[in-house]
């Protein structure tokens, strides 16, 4: 399947020299990598995809000290030949997941400045339940900041706590007792692990 996929990068020429690494495994490495912020993925139409198959298109970031870690971009498909993916948001050094099995499956060595592009042909059954997972990730990643910063929030303020006895009269300055925080703190924590991008809206 040599020649079935390309990549464009913003003021460089095409490349089309994805290598086999296995029957289902191809990959491509872009060279001084750091100020890239899209890409595109594309078949070339060389040769299709096998019926039912998809190419899911995963990045890695480079690193200079350690071997590359695989985050899911998306996928391509000969109903959709080609896809723009945004690079300058992805986290670096963010694995997928602790079992990823792209996490060393391309076999690529240690890597600085280069960046690296893996496609994986699968069947396009994948698409959903990968697409379901990344997302279940994020939200999960979202709640925990959330629950994180809150909690941060509520121990700062807690810190500052004083009885009413404790109290000095001070004129101009507002007093809110730290039982309303921690209202406001459990109605958020309930809104959060009902809908992780609530506060979107």
């Amino acid at each position: 399947m040599a020649n079935v996929f390309g990549l464009i990068v913003s003021g460089r020429l095409v490349q089309t020299d994805f290598t086999p690494v296995s029957d289902t495994q191809f990959l491509i490495t872009i060279p001084e990598a750091d100020s890239i912020n899209y890409l595109v993925v594309f078949l070339t139409g060389m040769t299709p995809l096998p019926e039912g198959a998809c190419g899911m298109v995963y990045w890695s970031w480079p690193d200079p000290s350690a071997p590359p870690n695989w985050q899911l971009l998306g996928h391509i498909s000969n109903s959709k030949p080609s896809a723009i993916f945004k690079i300058s948001n992805l986290k670096k050094l963010h694995e997928l997941s602790s079992d990823n099995q792209f996490g060393t499956a391309f076999g690529a060595p240690k890597i600085c400045h280069n960046a690296q592009i893996g496609v994986a042909i699968e069947p396009e059954t994948n698409v959903s339940l990968l697409a379901s997972s990344v997302a279940l990730s994020t939200q999960n990643s979202y709640v925990t900041f959330a629950q994180k910063m809150l909690e941060n929030l509520i121990n700062f303020v807690g810190s500052f706590a004083v009885t009413q006895e404790q109290m000095s009269p001070t004129p101009g300055v507002s007093y809110v007792p730290l039982s309303t925080l921690q209202t406001w703190y459990q109605n958020f924590e309930r809104r959060l692990q009902q809908n992780p991008n609530f506060w979107k809206n």
